[in-house]
């Protein structure tokens, strides 16, 4: 079983996020490294999941709060507006591969990539 899981997020869609966020706790849970690096229009749901009335923002809080949330793409945030709401939730903006969050250095470290 791989023991290091890097999950990106590509869609605005709160039901997939749902899953990344249940993912992400549950493999930490069981004792795997997980991450969550929200790519594409993923940025967007910060803003979102960071209202206390949203259903997810305690999932979104408690992933936020182990450390599961790696960050959200620079390019991707600074195109679709997400950038303030990312910098307002103290999340880094990954821009290693041209902008973006790049996977090659998560499989460089041996890393399972899973994107959604």
């Amino acid at each position: 079983m791989p023991q290091k899981i890097a999950l990106f997020p590509f869609r605005e869609e709160l039901p997939c996020f749902t899953h990344v966020l249940l993912n992400a706790l549950d493999m930490h849970e069981k004792g795997c490294e997980a991450c969550i690096v929200m790519e594409g229009a993923s940025v967007k749901l910060v803003a979102e999941l960071s209202r206390e009335d949203n259903p997810l923002h305690k999932l979104y809080a408690k992933a936020k709060g182990l450390g599961l949330i790696a960050g959200v793409c620079k390019g991707c945030a600074h195109m679709l507006g997400a950038t303030q709401a990312a910098k307002d939730e103290g999340l880094a903006l990954l821009d290693d591969m041209n902008g973006h969050p790049g996977m090659f250095r998560y499989i460089n470290e041996g890393w399972t990539v899973i994107t959604f």
